[in-house]
């Protein structure tokens, strides 16, 4: 089955172009993650590079994945974010994480896989089809311009819909840690699914284990969610 938006997905870039650019933010979209990983290293000090986007750790290009960032009118990197296709080879997405939830690890040094665990929510159980990951959801820190005001929401919404327009998925997931869920962040960004316990990542010296959520969208979902004008969800993030 195709994507069709009812108003056309140029109707959503278009008002997000033209969002971004009274913010004065320049977007990139590109499938070279060699390029990708040295902008995160020279300019993403905060938070390293994600083993499920790293080139070194798996083959990806036009074909399986693309980034986006956003930079400001003087060239300063202020967000970036990932997709990529996931190959469940028949399996529903909970059996495949079973087997591989350690290839989506934080990005923080130090993570005890030997402590660490996933677990099943029920939306996995039916996630089954052409699936992508979507990660590397960054904004710059808390204290400047680019939070607080709905960028986060015209930015990510900018991205699902280049991932649809690409391929299509009849789903597309990610994980978010705890306090941001807690923050609404994964409704304003566009998740119409959010599922507890999914993931509970142990460090290294520290006992409290880092939770992280399943959220997820359907292209159902997706077709419903991207319709909604941008600049009412801006007028009321901001």
């Amino acid at each position: 089955m195709t994507f069709q938006f009812s108003n056309g997905p140029a109707a959503l870039v278009a008002a997000s172009n033209t969002i971004l650019a009274g913010h004065g933010i320049d977007v990139t979209i590109s499938s070279d993650f060699t390029e990708y990983a040295r902008v995160i290293a020279e300019e993403r000090p905060t938070q390293k590079l994600g083993d499920p986007f790293n080139p070194e750790l798996h083959p990806l290009g036009d074909g399986n994945g693309f980034w986006l960032i956003g930079r400001n009118s003087d060239g300063v990197l202020v967000h970036t974010q990932a997709f990529k296709t996931i190959d469940l080879t028949g399996l529903p997405l909970s059996q495949y994480l079973r087997r591989n939830y350690c290839k989506f690890p934080p990005p923080i040094p130090g993570v005890d896989f030997s402590r660490s665990r996933y677990r099943s929510s029920p939306g996995a159980h039916g996630i089954r089809g052409s699936t992508v990951y979507h990660g590397e959801v960054w904004m710059a820190p808390e204290g400047t311009l680019y939070r607080g005001n709905g960028l986060s929401t015209v930015l990510t919404r900018f991205g699902l819909t280049e991932a649809i327009r690409r391929w299509d998925p009849d789903w597309i997931f990610a994980f978010m840690v705890r306090a941001v869920v807690f923050k609404g962040f994964s409704s304003r960004v566009g998740y119409m699914h959010c599922e507890p316990g999914a993931l509970n990542w142990a460090v290294h010296g520290r006992e409290k284990l880092i939770e992280a959520f399943l959220i997820y969208l359907s292209r159902q979902d997706a077709k419903y969610m991207l319709d909604i004008p941008i600049e009412d969800l801006v007028a009321e993030a901001g």
